[in-house]
């Protein structure tokens, strides 16, 4: 479910800040402890976003008791129309446990704006996709499935408001925001695929930690085959992202056998144009590219097929 490119974010976003700790040794404890941290904001990002559809959706519920309650009630008032606060998935993310274990645990529920709720709620029920959906009385599977798809698509997503919201909410949440989008499309094509108790594979949790203490351990040793190729680059002017994308792609050379070398460099370019300077993407290809040539003629280059589940 989380990408391997969102695991390798948090990886280097764990190993910056590690070295903006003034100590000479760091313990795999503390590594292990910031980087299950970043990977947690993840899970609560997605955890979060899904409670906002929720919230959005059941809003009918309380518009209509609202507008009921009026000393003078309009026909309007009283014929609010509460079909979307039944919506099958709705009901499916609020009876899931392991959901609601996580709204506890991460104390989700007091992040909730219900100024911005009702806001979101009236944007929805303006739209024509909106009308279209509660003037039908059936509740077809797809119907149900693609009024909550639009409400994270184009409600929530596209909302500058809940957008401000999300990035006051959640630290990293430009990094995952791109990432959420498949994710929420994802659980809404196949809910029962989830368990909110663990959004992060086994797989790639082990890989995340993995990928984390070799390249502390092995950091010298990279910088040793690193070092040589910057002869024609001042190395106080290469940003530091740089250094540590290029200790993590030399790391997945070396010690993770089922990753592919032309997998590592596009992965360790695409996230050097996101995160470092305009330069950065070209940079690292050349500089990988050529310790991976002497790595294969000392054959120790070693890569094995990913074995099949």
């Amino acid at each position: 479910m989380i990408s391997r490119r969102n695991i390798r974010v948090k990886v280097m976003q764990t190993l910056y800040a590690l070295e903006t700790m003034e100590q000479s040794n760091i313990k795999p404890g503390t590594a292990t402890r910031l980087l299950n941290e970043k990977l947690d904001q993840t899970c609560q990002i997605f955890t979060y976003l899904l409670y906002s559809v929720v919230q959005v959706a059941q809003y009918a519920e309380i518009d209509a008791q609202a507008r009921a309650s009026k000393h003078l009630p309009s026909a309007a008032d009283l014929q609010v129309n509460t079909k979307i606060a039944g919506n099958e998935f709705i009901y499916q993310i609020k009876s899931d446990k392991g959901f609601q274990v996580n709204l506890e645990q991460w104390k989700m529920r007091p992040l909730a704006d219900n100024d911005l709720v009702r806001k979101l709620y009236n944007m929805l029920t303006a739209t024509e996709v909106y009308k279209t959906y509660i003037a039908d009385e059936s509740r077809s599977k797809s119907g149900e499935k693609e009024l909550l798809e639009f409400i994270y698509k184009e409600i929530l997503a596209k909302n500058e408001l809940f957008l401000q919201h999300m990035e006051d909410a959640f630290l990293h949440w430009n990094d995952d925001e791109e990432m959420m989008a498949i994710l929420v499309g994802n659980y809404f094509n196949k809910p029962h695929l989830f368990n909110f108790l663990q959004l992060i594979s086994k797989e790639k949790l082990d890989y995340a930690r993995e990928l984390l203490l070799t390249v502390i351990d092995k950091k010298e040793y990279c910088l040793e085959l690193i070092t040589p190729k910057l002869q024609n680059w001042d190395p106080e002017r290469i940003a530091a992202v740089d250094m540590l994308l290029m200790e993590m792609g030399v790391c997945e050379f070396l010690y993770f056998p089922t990753i592919p070398t032309k997998v590592t460099i596009n992965e360790y370019i695409d996230l050097a144009k996101a995160y470092s300077t305009p330069q950065s993407g070209q940079f690292i290809n050349g500089i990988l590219d050529n310790i991976l040539k002497d790595l294969e003629k000392e054959a120790l280059i070693q890569k094995q097929e990913r074995p099949k589940k």
